[in-house]
């Protein structure tokens, strides 16, 4: 191995396997240039803390963590630092989904109000909402709007609604804005209402049934829904908002409540790394990763369902973003992308996979240097240029055959 490329993985405190096919010193050189991008912009923007993992074969080849967990106590960021994962907790929800589906207990084409018939309450002006269908629900293509609950705006009241009680009560109220199956548009409520039919099918809460069917089979065994356990406490990172120029703490250790589904994961970088391998795929544990989901299941949840461009909020914030099964699509100059991203309560994440290389990105921090709104500009925060400069690392690796 060349004397440099083995001088960087150290500095990045990385468990390493050579790229059986990469260019060693394009990937030493982009990583170098992405690290470098990754530190200007965080000392820039002020973000408190942050961390990167980059996962290849099975194996975390780059740990990075920088900064702070607590700007209040000087804790720094490690390993063992928890994040908040928001709306990446939506792929785990799909993934459910679709393991109900293999043990024949649904169809994705089944209509909704099959498994939640309290959905014939909502407003439904294009006809029947007998027609909208799990996998609908899944590309964000029901017709439901983006906002869970729109009625907090007090610090006393709850993050999120507690109980299924209190959205089940506002559903006479709910509208369907747009015939279903025709667009997308990102929308909250429709993944709690995927984690109502998990909850029904399975008889367990959903936090309880992805933590046996999801989690513990792939060790993830620091990752958590909602309040944290007190053995974790001491590695729970705080977030914070900068708006005006201004940091402010956000509220800490929130409770998700009813919306679990839709943005309650919590796991430090290691645990997110297992997951991000299992998405990858590895032949040589295919038995043991086809317990959680048949790798051809997870791939069908990568084909595209629906057109997400126009959408500059969510996926990769791009106009050739396409929406698939709870993840979003992207081709970036010939590397396919698939991914989630993730913003809750001063916590902003990104999980980017290049399947054909191989490899994937973890993206963590702490601190949300602004609103999201739904335009380009949303590309030119420092969290999201920081994200998009890592499709630079797959682009090294080439492609197979290349």
């Amino acid at each position: 191995m060349p004397r440099r490329l083995a001088a960087w993985l150290l500095l990045a405190s990385s468990q390493v396997a050579s790229p059986a096919w990469a260019d060693e010193r394009a990937f030493e050189q982009a990583l170098a240039g992405f690290r470098e991008l990754h530190r200007a912009e965080i000392r820039r923007a002020g973000i408190v803390g942050s961390s990167f993992y980059v996962v290849r074969d099975g194996r975390t080849l780059v740990a990075d963590h920088i900064g702070q967990q607590d700007a209040g106590t000087n804790v720094p960021v490690d390993a063992r630092t928890i994040y908040h994962w928001a709306s990446i907790t939506k792929t785990m929800t799909g993934i459910a989904i679709m393991q109900l589906r293999d043990r024949g207990l649904l169809k994705l084409d089944d209509p909704i109000l099959r498994y939640v018939p309290e959905l014939a309450a909502v407003h439904n002006p294009f006809g029947d909402t007998s027609a909208i269908t799990l996998r609908q629900l899944m590309s964000h293509s029901a017709g439901f709007g983006g906002a869970t609950w729109r009625w907090r705006d007090r610090d006393w009241q709850p993050f999120e609604p507690k109980s299924w009680s209190q959205l089940a009560a506002m559903l006479p109220y709910t509208e369907v804005q747009f015939r279903p199956g025709t667009r997308f548009s990102y929308s909250n409520p429709g993944i709690v209402y995927l984690g109502q039919v998990i909850e029904r099918l399975s008889g367990e809460d959903f936090e309880v049934y992805v933590d046996k069917n999801i989690l513990k089979p792939l060790g993830m065994h620091a990752s958590y829904f909602d309040r944290t356990p007190p053995h974790l406490l001491p590695h729970r990172s705080h977030s914070y908002y900068i708006r005006d120029g201004k940091r402010t703490a956000a509220p800490f250790d929130v409770d998700t409540g009813v919306t679990v589904s839709n943005g309650g994961l919590n796991a430090p970088l290691p645990d997110m790394a297992k997951y991000a391998a299992f998405l990858l795929g590895d032949p040589q544990r295919r038995a043991e990763y086809d317990l959680v989901l048949k790798r051809s299941s997870l791939e069908e949840m990568w084909q595209p369902q629906i057109a997400a461009g126009e959408d500059f909020t969510q996926g990769r914030m791009a106009a050739t973003t396409r929406s698939g099964l709870s993840f979003f699509i992207d081709q970036n100059e010939g590397i396919r992308i698939i991914g989630h991203n993730g913003d809750q309560n001063g916590f902003r994440a990104y999980l980017s996979l290049c399947p054909d290389q191989r490899m994937g990105s973890l993206l963590a921090f702490n601190t949300e240097t602004r609103g999201v709104e739904n335009n380009r500009s949303n590309r030119t925060t420092a969290e999201s240029r920081i994200a998009l400069a890592t499709d630079g690392l797959c682009k090294a690796l080439g492609t197979p055959g290349s």
